[in-house]
């Protein structure tokens, strides 16, 4: 759609509110509203955006950090390809936007622009990144003065029927209300822990997948919330039952899209040199890379040896303790469904910056030529000393903390973001572990639960 389109089409279907949509370096999606009035104008120029307001944490903290002090603005510039009218909120639509300075240019902390530019170096050296997160989540009400999941008093089992049974109107709504705004729903079930979800959305472009993921998250609060239910991405929002991840399935194509460079047929299992190197750059960074994916104070919870979210650097072929696992293709379609899932992931993370973290560090390895080292055929916490070293395989971070102070000193993270966006993201995320850190659990809890 051009910018003309986009005003027609909401002008059509009765649209009063717009909202102009970005999301910031704590993970958090936020959006300023324009009036269909003043909508075809605002499509060129954009709303105007107080510098200081990337540098807010996730509990609307304001941080000091030199060049986003709250003087000078910048714009929330629309991309007209993103225009969805939404189900669930009535007379109501949303674009997603780059942020731009005056010279309608990136102003140098645009996490969109971020993916965008590691796109292009992808497409420089012929490759073209297709992804999709996959989401869990819980359903849960709010009362007792906390939030309840919303299950059977006994849980309902995984994967069951009577789990989808109990769920069964609202994942219909949900699924409904995505295939709306254009994206292809492949599976939805109900997980693990009590009141947990789960939907996989189909893999598209990279660009367009971290798109999805924000209209994902606002689809699946906005649709719960008309029920009266709270939707929570948060990683580990009930210590004693299973975190919740958005891991990202990603696959490396030609230019024209047309090839899996992923897949060699004369190769082990199928995976193609190009794929290990690749694989081999994500594990290489990976200490750095999980406070950009898994960033959140809350995260380090869910990042626990044998809780199927990978507390290790290992890789391997079908291995749901890897960090990296590679999937098994599905029957006369080979080629195409070849992908590997990245995941120590959360939906506590911008989407744009992790996955264009991703590309880079996966890049990385391409350039350098590294080998990932032999795949783990284990959980990696039950392999002795020497099958861990002929893997490669270290332990990641186990706090906030730690995971900043290797990204801190990750030369390739911190050049791939540039200095405002690399500053403005440590700085955000120290002062959100600063506070974590010395607050107890119940305060931790409470204000992850239904932030993302």
């Amino acid at each position: 759609m051009d910018r003309q389109e986009v005003v027609e089409a909401a002008k059509r279907a009765g649209v009063e509110l717009v909202r102009f949509e970005y999301c910031d370096a704590s993970g958090v999606a936020r959006t300023k509203s324009v009036h269909i009035s003043q909508l075809e104008h605002k499509m060129v120029e954009g709303v105007g955006l107080t510098r200081a307001q990337m540098s807010m944490n996730l509990l609307e903290q304001v941080i000091h950090i030199e060049g986003m002090e709250p003087v000078g603005e910048i714009r929330l510039v629309p991309d007209p390809d993103t225009f969805t009218i939404l189900p669930w909120a009535t007379k109501s639509a949303s674009v997603l936007c780059d942020q731009w300075g005056h010279d309608r240019k990136d102003w140098g902390a645009c996490p969109r622009s971020y993916l965008k530019a590691m796109i292009a170096r992808a497409a420089g050296m012929g490759i073209h990144v297709k992804a999709s997160f996959e989401n869990e989540y819980y359903m849960a009400t709010h009362r007792d003065g906390g939030y309840q999941p919303f299950d059977l008093p006994d849980h309902a089992p995984v994967y069951s029927s009577i789990g989808h049974d109990l769920y069964a109107d609202l994942m219909v709504e949900t699924v409904e209300a995505l295939s709306a705004q254009g994206m292809e729903v492949e599976q939805a079930i109900n997980e693990y822990g009590p009141g947990q979800q789960e939907i996989a959305i189909r893999y598209a472009d990279a660009l367009k997948a971290a798109d999805n993921q924000m209209k994902f998250r606002d689809t699946v609060r906005g649709v719960a919330l008309k029920h009266g239910y709270l939707a929570s991405f948060a990683p580990k929002p009930y210590p004693d039952q299973i975190g919740s991840g958005a891991h990202i399935h990603f696959s490396l194509w030609d230019v024209a899209g047309s090839e899996n460079l992923l897949f060699d047929q004369e190769a082990d299992h199928n995976l193609s040199e190009l794929g290990r190197r690749f694989i081999a750059g994500v594990a290489e960074h990976l200490p750095a890379l999980v406070a950009i994916t898994a960033p959140s104070y809350n995260s380090y919870r869910r990042l626990q040896p044998s809780a199927w979210a990978s507390s290790t650097t290992a890789w391997g072929f079908d291995n749901k303790e890897a960090a990296l696992r590679v999937t098994s293709p599905f029957y006369r379609r080979e080629s195409e469904s070849l992908n590997i899932e990245f995941k120590p992931s959360d939906a506590s993370a911008n989407p744009y910056l992790a996955l264009g973290a991703l590309i880079a560090c996966g890049l990385d390895g391409i350039e350098r030529g590294l080998n990932p080292g032999e795949p783990a055929d284990h959980d990696p916490a039950r392999m002795d000393a020497a099958a861990r070293e002929r893997a490669g395989v270290r332990d990641l971070p186990t706090s906030m903390s730690s995971a900043l102070d290797a990204l801190e000193k990750d030369d390739l993270l911190g050049d791939s973001f540039g200095d405002l966006l690399f500053r403005c993201y440590l700085s955000v995320r120290r002062s959100e572990d600063e506070v974590f850190s010395a607050a107890d659990e119940e305060f931790e809890l409470r204000n992850h639960f239904y932030r993302f």
